[in-house]
């Protein structure tokens, strides 16, 4: 038996990149039969697929990838970041600027949160950006009702566990107090779900506001709540380690030569306001 692998990517796999969506979401697609290769329908994601493979998508054929691209958007509070809400309530996807593609959202803020969160269209990116492994921090600006000091924020700062659940150490500043409230800086690399506000529930802190102001190297900057601005394509490659791209192959219809389709693609710069996405 050969220990050659199979040529091509996973299936899932070349679904996330086209930006159809996330992995995980791609298998649960295809474990519905709502993927078909070469015209018939597969029930699992263990399959490589190659350029020479006809994909389709709920019976439309599979779009050819775009090049990966990363927006920030400033996210207001009062929305929530999913594709779509059982209760209703409004997402980020609702709130987008009219004109933008088809994007994931690069972890996840909760509803009374706010600031900086990454989109993406490439569900490779997505998958980078979000693995622990990456360890990038994330920074927040944090209000709290009370009166902290040293020796309240000391446990943050060594780890703690709650309900079983053990938290890493965490950056945390006293910027300043301002009435009954008092503004922090945090910092962390993990990440868990409304990890900052239990941590400040912990040591008796009542988190109030909620800010994120940069996610590794990108910041939220001057970015007003509800605008988004793409990252250039030049910054993209250098921070995730994209290749440069090359000159189109003629003989294969200009795509850039021996890459995936839409790596290492330059991005264009864009922001806008308001509106929705279509």
């Amino acid at each position: 038996m050969s220990d050659t692998p199979p040529p091509g990517d996973r299936i899932a796999k070349v679904l996330a990149r086209a930006g159809v969506a996330s992995r995980r979401e791609a298998e649960r697609m295809i474990e519905a039969g709502r993927v078909a290769v070469n015209g018939k329908p597969i029930a699992s994601p263990a399959l490589n697929v190659t350029g020479a493979d006809q994909i389709e998508v709920d019976g439309k054929p599979l779009a050819a990838p775009e090049p990966p691209r990363l927006w920030l958007y400033h996210k207001p509070a009062g929305l929530v970041t999913s594709a779509r809400d059982e209760q209703g309530r409004r997402t980020v996807f609702d709130a987008l600027p009219e004109g933008m593609p088809r994007v994931m959202s690069v972890g996840r803020l909760d509803l009374n949160s706010e600031g900086l969160l990454l989109l993406t269209n490439d569900g490779a990116i997505k998958r980078r950006l979000e693995l622990p492994s990456t360890g990038w921090l994330r920074r927040y600006r944090v209000r709290v009702k009370g009166a902290p000091d040293e020796a309240m924020l000391a446990p943050l700062r060594r780890g703690m566990e709650i309900e079983g659940d053990r938290f890493q150490p965490i950056e945390v500043a006293l910027d300043r107090q301002q009435g009954a409230n008092a503004w922090l800086t945090v910092g962390l690399r993990e990440g868990k779900n409304r990890e900052i506000r239990r941590l400040m529930e912990a040591v008796g802190l009542s988190v109030n506001r909620l800010i994120r102001v940069s996610y590794g190297p990108f910041q939220l900057g001057k970015l007003a709540a509800g605008e988004v601005a793409e990252i250039k394509g030049r910054v993209l490659r250098d921070q995730l380690g994209l290749e440069e791209p090359e000159t189109a192959d003629p003989k294969r219809g200009g795509g850039p030569k021996g890459k995936r389709p839409g790596a290492g693609t330059a991005i264009g710069k864009h922001a806008a306001r308001g509106g929705r996405r279509r």
